[in-house]
C-alpha cells in the first residue's frame, strides 16, 4: 500500500457542555463527548438502539473558539478530524489507553447541524468551519482556502 489514511467523520449529539483549559503552551483546547446512534427492528419487530460514545479533543484556535461560542450539551453537530491513542499509567500503576477523535489546525472540521445555529454566521472556510472568520494577509500561511 502506497499510503494510508486516518480520518473519521461523525454526526451525533454533544453529550455534556464543552470543557475548555489551558494546554502548556497556554492554547485553549476543548473538549466533549458525542453520542452516535443506530437503531433497528430485531427479528421479533421490536425497535432496539445502540449508542457509541466517542471522546473529542479540538487543538485548532478557530474550532475552539466555535466549540466555546456554539457548542453545548445537546448540540448536533458534524465532527470531522482523526483517531489518536493516548497511553497513560494510572495511580496503582494500572497502563492505560483512550483512544481519541482529534480535530488539528487545517485537518478538521465541526459543522453545527441545530436549526438554531443557522442563524449565527456559521460559514464553511479554511477547511474548518468557524464563525465570522475572514481570511486576511496576517493568517497568510500559503495555505490557499478551500
Amino acid at each position: 500500500m502506497a499510503g494510508s489514511l486516518n480520518k473519521v467523520v461523525l454526526i451525533g449529539n454533544v453529550g455534556k457542555d464543552p470543557e475548555v483549559r489551558a494546554s502548556h503552551d497556554g492554547r485553549e483546547v476543548a473538549n466533549f463527548s458525542l453520542a452516535t446512534s443506530e437503531s433497528w427492528k430485531d427479528k421479533n419487530g421490536e425497535k432496539r438502539e445502540k449508542t457509541e460514545w466517542h471522546r473529542v479533543v479540538v487543538f485548532a484556535q478557530g474550532l475552539v473558539s466555535l466549540v466555546k461560542s456554539y457548542v453545548q450539551k445537546g448540540s448536533k453537530i458534524y465532527v470531522e478530524g482523526s483517531l489518536q491513542t493516548r497511553e497513560w499509567v494510572d495511580q496503582a500503576g494500572v497502563k492505560k489507553y483512550s483512544t481519541e477523535v482529534v480535530l488539528q489546525q487545517y485537518s478538521g472540521s465541526i459543522i453545527l447541524l441545530d436549526p438554531k445555529a443557522s442563524g449565527h454566521g456559521v460559514q464553511r472556510e479554511r477547511g474548518y468551519t468557524a464563525i465570522d472568520i475572514k481570511h486576511t494577509e496576517e493568517d497568510d500561511d500559503g495555505i490557499p482556502p478551500f
